[in-house]
């Protein structure tokens, strides 16, 4: 078999230096073309904006995020999914920059939450259904290991840190995620009503 630095399995984009860089672009690019094959309904200006929304949570913002429980972002992945994501809501919204309209109501307008929250739920979800599984569990056993530091400045971004200044920032513990419905309720960013 050849050597790869970087291969495509189910969907993601694996790298041998375990970045993450190649499978938010991969994820962005996607995103995108789902976003081009809806242009019909979502750049139509007799569409409701509601509607706009509604088409854009089912279809386009599931094809950006998928496999994002598994990241371990930084700040540029956040704020590389966020500009994506504003310039599909703003394109089909039909505003532009020069409107001078703020993010927060064009994403308002459309019912959305931001993408950051929203990859920060489905990170606690999935690690609220791995930790409420049994013990031999294989993913259970290896989110004991500590984190480890390459020797040098800043300890390496990790899932696990990720899921910590997650936790931290919904003011939850591991012992939580043992009571399904509180868990939910800590975690969930619910999308504007």
């Amino acid at each position: 078999m050849p050597k790869v630095d970087q291969f495509k399995y189910l969907g993601s984009m694996l790298t041998a230096d375990a970045n993450i860089d190649a499978d938010v672009t991969h994820r962005v690019n996607a995103g995108w073309l789902r976003w081009r094959t809806l242009t019909g309904v979502l750049c139509d200006s007799r569409m409701p904006v509601r509607l706009k929304g509604r088409v854009y949570k089912t279809a386009v913002r599931p094809a950006l995020m998928y496999g994002s429980e598994c990241w371990a972002t930084k700040k540029k992945h956040e704020q590389k999914m966020h500009t994506n994501e504003m310039k599909m809501l703003r394109w089909a919204a039909g505003v532009t920059r020069l409107d001078r309209v703020r993010n927060v109501y064009v994403r308002g307008s459309f019912k959305v939450a931001p993408i950051a929250e929203k990859m920060a739920e489905s990170r606690m979800r999935w690690f609220g259904h791995v930790m409420r599984r049994n013990e031999e569990y294989a993913v259970k056993k290896a989110l004991a290991i500590p984190d480890k530091t390459n020797g040098k400045g800043r300890p390496l971004t990790t899932w696990w840190t990720t899921v910590t200044k997650d936790m931290e920032r919904a003011q939850t513990n591991i012992s939580t995620t043992q009571d399904r419905k509180t868990w939910r309720l800590r975690t969930r960013r619910a999308d504007p009503k």
